[in-house]
């Protein structure tokens, strides 16, 4: 008689009926994985613009590719409570194609820098601010005479005259940019 149960046997066959189609929670929560604690913790002891600006600097080319490295440069890494932002120095022509590639960007430099990148800012301006904006060209140089006299007879045989001149034109052009 030990191997009886005390419980109406209609409960316990509806008890054994619920076990079967309900699962067990566990007792106790497993152990979140170390290196999200650790990843916390470096981000708040290693500072923004560490080493890993840096090395992001150093190989911006090879992580976004050559075309998308001649219109933006990596500027500074903050933080803030959903991740990391990367900060882009975009050249302002470019910027559209830049947004467009956002994306792929940033889980470019994510897979290079650990996987904690989460969005991208971009700022308009010169990739690099200390330096002085392009010079103007040299203004053109003005034919001598031989010059100009010998462009007139090569062209002497042209026979309409709006063809001939801008030709000549075209062939001024040309040689006062020659040095």
């Amino acid at each position: 008689m030990a191997d009886r149960s005390t419980l109406d046997p209609i409960a316990e066959a509806e008890a054994r009926i619920r076990l079967r189609h309900r699962r067990a929670r566990a007792l106790r929560q497993p152990a979140k994985p170390v290196g999200l604690a650790l990843q916390r913790l470096a981000r708040k002891t290693i500072p923004d613009k560490g080493p890993a600006i840096a090395k992001l600097k150093t190989r911006w080319s090879d992580i976004v590719g050559e075309q998308i490295a001649k219109f933006c440069r990596p500027e500074k890494i903050a933080a803030s409570k959903d991740g990391r932002i990367l900060t882009l120095r975009v050249i302002p022509a470019a910027a559209p194609m830049i947004q467009h590639q956002s994306e792929t960007i940033r889980q470019r430099v994510s897979a290079s820098m650990g996987g904690d990148i989460t969005r991208l800012k971009l700022v308009q301006g010169q990739l690099h601010p200390g330096a002085p904006p392009q010079s103007k060209p040299e203004p053109a140089r003005s034919l001598t005479p031989e010059e100009f006299r010998e462009l007139q007879e090569k062209a002497a045989n042209i026979e309409d005259p709006a063809l001939r001149d801008a030709i000549v034109s075209l062939g001024r052009a040309v040689l006062s940019r020659q040095r």
